[in-house]
């Protein structure tokens, strides 16, 4: 991530913090989706399938459930008039969060010993591709409708440490 000179202009980039974030877990995503046709292809074994599906599984919940929990109460105090945008937004990750533990269901259920079978390697892309476009979709209204504020949010509780929606570090 982005260094900054002075001591307070971490607090002064929340939301472009929040971009980083995003790419970061746009090309997690873009890298699972690699994997899945590698393994649609014959070439990744299911077990490493399963480890990165559910470490950016993992990532992108806690990523949501941060804003969920942290960000966007600390946006409501401050700009009321974002409610509407967050109850949005909120939304999105409840469809975010359906997909994603169907597309764990998924790959937990495919078959170590043998190759893909063609309905479970559609399914798969299938869910997959949904959450591309979910994700995107989101990531986008998200960056134009709230980072500007995230930056001029003074939130001096997150001095110590970067909430959850801003982290990027393994998945423990």
């Amino acid at each position: 991530m982005e260094t900054y000179d002075r001591p307070d202009a971490r607090l002064a980039a929340f939301g472009d913090q929040l971009i980083e974030v995003h790419d970061w877990l746009r090309a997690e995503l873009a890298r699972l989706s690699d994997d899945v046709d590698a393994y649609l292809a014959g070439g990744a074994r299911p077990s490493e399938l399963r480890a990165h599906c559910l470490s950016f599984c993992t990532a992108l919940e806690r990523h949501h459930t941060g804003e969920d929990d942290g960000a966007f109460p600390a946006l409501a105090t401050r700009h009321p008039e974002l409610t509407p945008v967050l109850d949005k937004l909120r939304e999105d990750h409840k469809l975010v969060s359906d997909i994603l533990h169907r597309l764990r269901e998924l790959v937990e259920g495919l078959d170590p010993e043998t190759g893909a079978d063609p309905q479970e390697a559609r399914r798969v892309r299938g869910e997959l591709d949904g959450l591309r476009a979910i994700v995107e979709s989101h990531f986008g209204y998200e960056e134009r409708s709230i980072a500007e504020a995230l930056n001029a949010l003074d939130a001096s509780e997150w001095k110590a440490e970067p909430p959850a929606f801003l982290r990027t570090d393994p998945v423990e």
